[in-house]
C-alpha cells in the first residue's frame, strides 16, 4: 500500500475528515496519513484504543514514535498522559494497551538503523522558552540529533508563522488552528512540507499548540 509516498509534494490530512479504520488487533482503529508498505509499513498514523484494548508484544525493527493526543498510554515502562512524547529505537520492544482508551500520532519505521536513543517525555516535565526570532512563539524541544528536530510549539492567536522547510518538515495540530492559503487546519490535522518549502501559517482566534519535526536532510524511505 502506498499513501502520500511521494515525500517531493506537499500533503495535507485533516484526521476528523478520515474514517476510522481497523487494525488486526480488536479495539485498535487507525486514521493513515502516510504508508508505503502493508502491516510492517513506513508510516504516520493516528491511533485510537478502546478502552481496556491492547496490541500484542512487538519489536521495533525501525522504531517508533508516538505524541498522546488523549487519554493514557500505558506498557511495561511506565504510563503516558496525553501531551507525552515517547520514542522507542530499532530493537527496542513493548507491549502497549490503554485500561481507559487514548488516541496517539505515531510514526513507524523512520529512524536510522543505529539510532538507539529512547525518549520518554511526560508533558508535566516540559519547559516553553520564547523563540527570540518569532515573536509570539514559544516552543519545547522533545528531540534533537543530527537528521531531525522535534518541538511541542505555541503559537499566539492571530499572528502569520513563517514556516522554513529546507530539508522538509512536519506539522500536527493538537489544539486551535490555522489556515494556508484557504485550508483551514484543526486538532488532528497534519501537514507534511517538502524539502525547500516556505510557507507562512495564519494562525486563529485561539491560537494553536502544534507538533513539529524539521529534518535535516530530506525525509526519504527506508
Amino acid at each position: 500500500m502506498e499513501l502520500n509516498a511521494d515525500f517531493s509534494q506537499r500533503v495535507a490530512m485533516h484526521g476528523d475528515a478520515l474514517v476510522w479504520q481497523p487494525s488486526p488487533m480488536p479495539g485498535v482503529e487507525r486514521r493513515m496519513l502516510d504508508r508505503v508498505g502493508d502491516e510492517v509499513a513506513r508510516a504516520t498514523t493516528i491511533v485510537r484504543y478502546a478502552r481496556g484494548s491492547a496490541f500484542s508484544p512487538h519489536v521495533h525493527g525501525g522504531g517508533e514514535e508516538f505524541l498522546v493526543l488523549a487519554g493514557t498510554f500505558v506498557d511495561e515502562h511506565g504510563s503516558y498522559p496525553v501531551g507525552s512524547y515517547v520514542r522507542n529505537p530499532p530493537t527496542s520492544a513493548h507491549t502497549p494497551s490503554a485500561p481507559d482508551g487514548c488516541t496517539i500520532l505515531v510514526k513507524l519505521r523512520q529512524f536510522a538503523p543505529n539510532d538507539r536513543t529512547t525518549v520518554r517525555d511526560h508533558a508535566s516535565d516540559r519547559v516553553f522558552t520564547k523563540d527570540p526570532a518569532l515573536p509570539g512563539v514559544t516552543r519545547a524541544l522533545l528531540f534533537e540529533d543530527a537528521r531531525e528536530q522535534v518541538t511541542l510549539e505555541q503559537w499566539t492567536s492571530r499572528s502569520a508563522y513563517a514556516l522554513d522547510a529546507p530539508s522538509g518538515a512536519e506539522v500536527f495540530v493538537c489544539e486551535g488552528s490555522f489556515a494556508l492559503e484557504t485550508d483551514g487546519f484543526r486538532p488532528h490535522s497534519w501537514l507534511r512540507l517538502p524539502a525547500g518549502d516556505r510557507v507562512t501559517l495564519d494562525v486563529g482566534p485561539d491560537g494553536a499548540t502544534v507538533w513539529v519535526k524539521r529534518y535535516r536532510a530530506p525525509a526519504r524511505l527506508g
